[in-house]
């Protein structure tokens, strides 16, 4: 059947139902005050073109489906939905105001291409049951919640999405794992990329700008995959927390007001090949041992803080990373590990790599160059074992041991005109220094002794307050007194 033209209102019963065969709606406006505009039942195909759906949904339930160039207005739960094994694909059209979702797939297969979405109460587009979406050239503004979610084990893949304005622009959820290539998420007011509850994903050449709170956000056991991202402006560049993963290549993060990069309780990240600019910190990391961050060739520029900072009992390797024009390079503190691989500082104003509390900070080919105070620097009774590195033209000390700081500097060189070569604590051994700076020894003070407590085990004891009492033990001879009325003893 083939309709064309006509303006089709009902209200409680569907507008129009498919039950068997094709049905083909062209031109036609359909006004659904209560239920279903268009249902298309079980093995039937059903093709909706140039036409107008307002208010009721629009559902394909285990059918096969075609929309083209259809606007969707003020539907009031899903503008759209495809459900029970349907296959529907839905282009170029307009979807607007829906009360729910604008797309919604259960268990089921959809494409959905070249579309408009905005103003949708939850996600605009939802994947969920094992779902198979693809979503291709579609642009997404204005929703109150994801614009693209995944969830409960959805497949598929998003090509060249724009979104502006989501809370979050695309979500990955519950075992889901999509592709997303060549997306742009602007303005989300929360997260750009939002990774949990072991949902996966990769993503591929996506830009991230202007997120309200974290750009690309791995949390409660996410795992994503990121390459080729660039993520400028907004609040935190990339965060994994809760116990989740993540891996970042390519990446590309400036102009934030926080940091760069941020690890926390209990999770790991890999981060390859990422160029920091002009953001306050780096890498942070907080957490338990099970919280760990490895860095390869990385560089970090124009930081207003540390390019690298350990705290807790995380543990942090760089390799060949850079970080030059802040104020400090790395630092490692509390009871956090940090281990330097042929990394370079240059043009810092506080320091090129420093260890405190009971940190260990472990160096091999390490380089600062232009420090204003120090090139290393250990504090606290930190321990730190550096070997194979220069430090050079720093106007403090090429390296300075404070405290009870220990470890070991073995075969590394000072050079330059300014300060000294080490301020040595006598905790540290000096092993194959080259410099031609002086070497100070700090005056150390003696350790103090603890109080000396004396216990008697052999007295009475009190299990109350006792007042008025005389005592006297281990005494070959007492003489017990008492005192008068009138002050005399007898």
């Amino acid at each position: 059947m083939r309709v064309h033209g006509l303006v089709l209102t009902g209200r409680d019963a569907d507008v129009v139902s498919c039950r068997a065969g094709t049905l083909t709606l062209e031109h036609t406006e359909i006004r659904a005050h209560k239920g279903v505009s268009v249902h298309a039942r079980p093995n039937t195909s059903v093709t909706l073109r140039d036409s107008v759906i307002l208010h009721g949904r629009t559902l394909f339930a285990g059918s096969d489906g075609l929309v083209e160039r259809c606007r969707f207005i003020d539907a009031a739960d899903n503008a759209v939905a495809v459900i029970e094994g349907a296959d529907v694909s839905v282009r170029d059209s307009w979807i607007g105001g829906s009360r729910i979702h604008g797309v919604r797939v259960s268990d089921a297969r959809a494409q959905v291409t070249g579309c408009e979405l905005t103003g949708t109460g939850r996600a605009a587009v939802m994947a969920d049951t094992r779902a198979e979406l693809t979503v291709t050239g579609c642009t997404i503004n204005a929703v109150h919640a994801e614009a693209i979610m995944f969830i409960e084990q959805s497949r598929g893949s998003v090509d060249g999405a724009r979104v502006t304005d989501a809370q979050h622009g695309i979500g990955v959820a519950s075992g889901a794992d999509p592709v997303v290539r060549g997306c742009t998420f602007t303005e989300c007011r929360d997260t750009g990329i939002n990774v949990q509850t072991s949902g996966r994903g990769r993503f591929e050449d996506c830009e991230v700008s202007d997120a309200g709170n974290v750009a690309v956000f791995s949390t409660k056991g996410g795992a994503p995959e990121v390459h080729g991202c660039r993520i400028s402006r907004g609040n935190v560049g990339i965060a994994v927390t809760d116990a989740a993963r993540g891996r970042f290549t390519r990446v590309e993060i400036e102009d934030l007001t926080s940091a760069a990069l941020r690890v926390f309780d209990e999770s790991g990240a890999v981060f390859e090949q990422v160029r920091v600019a002009r953001c306050p910190s780096g890498l942070e990391t907080r957490g338990n041992g099970g919280t760990t961050a490895d860095v390869t060739d990385a560089e970090f520029r124009d930081f207003d803080m540390a390019a690298v900072a350990a705290l807790g009992q995380s543990r942090v390797t760089l390799k060949g990373v850079v970080a030059e024009r802040g104020v400090l390079g790395f630092g490692v503190g509390e009871e956090a590990q940090l281990l330097l691989h042929d990394c370079d500082v240059t043009a810092v104003s506080a320091g090129g790599a420093i260890g405190f509390g009971e940190a260990k900070l472990v160096a091999r080919n390490l380089t600062v160059t232009g420090s204003e105070a120090f090139g290393l620097c250990g504090k606290d009774s930190a321990y730190l074992d550096v070997a194979n590195s220069e430090f050079a033209d720093c106007a403090a000390a090429g390296a300075s041991f404070d405290d009870t700081c220990g470890g070991r500097l073995v075969d590394c060189a000072v050079n330059g005109t300014r300060g000294v070569a080490v301020q040595d604590n006598g905790r540290v051994d000096l092993v194959s220094l080259r410099t031609s700076l002086p070497v100070v020894k700090q005056a150390t003070e003696p350790a103090e002794l603890p109080p000396t407590i004396v216990n008697n085990y052999y007295g009475p004891v009190f299990h109350a307050a006792v007042h008025g009492a005389q005592l006297a033990w281990n005494n070959n001879k007492a003489i017990q007194q008492q005192t008068n009325e009138d002050g005399s003893r007898s």
